[in-house]
């Protein structure tokens, strides 16, 4: 049976392209800066959901203004 799990390198280059893509993906995302403020856990949740929208929306930005698919 082959294993499943990811190589390590396969990790890093992931993170390092989410770290890439976080500028745009909070830009994208438009939320205000908590400053100070702390969130209901639905306040949390709402959020997360904006940011990963985002961050899909930054991926196929950036891989259709790089022409790939």
């Amino acid at each position: 049976m082959a294993d499943q799990t990811p190589a390590s390198g396969d990790i890093q280059q992931k993170y390092r392209q989410f770290l890439d893509l976080m500028p745009l993906t909070i830009a994208l995302a438009g939320l205000p800066p908590s400053e100070g403020r702390l969130f209901n856990e639905e306040q949390i949740e709402a959020r997360a959901m904006t940011v990963r929208h985002a961050y899909r929306v930054a991926k196929a930005t950036v891989r259709e203004l790089l022409g790939g698919s």
